[in-house]
């Protein structure tokens, strides 16, 4: 039985992501120090796999929001998955918004200013594909799903933010709101 060691080490990118978003969930200001410190490993470590700050956000934003789509997909209730449509996508995202749990980790994209746009560009590019209302629906249409995905967003930024609790009985009553707003005229 050989003992030898594999002809390569195996990458610790995933962990870094991870516990660079753990760090972020504290609230703390995300550096390439903190995020080394946090990963157990050094400046030079972290900077093999991500040469720059933007570099390393980018895939923490990614690292989150492909959890999230496991989440989001998880809670789909269609026939084909492949393509759901408008409402049943935000009516995911809804109960996704309702159920959190949320945390400062969650609004990583807005913690560094100069990182903000190229940040939130990549959130709305790879959220968009959940909440996107096709402007090709009825005016009256499109103005009720839109209000449903605001609802969802404002669930989900006030629980991320540590904004003021909604009781577990006006969440599900937002819920149902929102669901029936999918719902009318669909």
């Amino acid at each position: 039985m050989s003992t030898s060691a594999p002809a390569h080490r195996p990458s610790a990118r995933g962990g870094v992501l991870a516990s660079t978003l753990a760090w972020a969930r504290t609230g703390a200001s995300v550096s390439l120090v903190s995020a080394a410190r946090a990963a157990g490993i050094t400046k030079a470590g972290l900077m093999y796999h991500f040469p720059t700050k933007e570099a390393l956000m980018t895939a923490v934003i990614d690292y989150l929001l492909d959890g999230y789509e496991r989440d989001l997909a998880a809670r789909l209730a269609t026939t084909n998955p492949n393509v759901p449509t408008i409402s049943e996508r935000l009516a995911a995202y809804v109960d996704w918004a309702c159920d959190g749990p949320f945390d400062y980790g969650d609004l990583v994209m807005f913690t560094d200013p100069r990182l903000r746009e190229p940040l939130t560009e990549r959130w709305n590019s790879r959220m968009g594909a959940w909440v996107d209302v096709p402007e090709t629906l009825p005016a009256d249409q499109r103005a009720r799903l839109h209000g449903v995905r605001l609802l969802a967003d404002g669930i989900w930024l006030n629980t991320a933010g540590n904004g003021i609790a909604l009781s577990d009985e006006d969440t599900d009553a937002i819920r149902a709101l929102a669901h029936h707003l999918i719902q009318e005229n669909s």
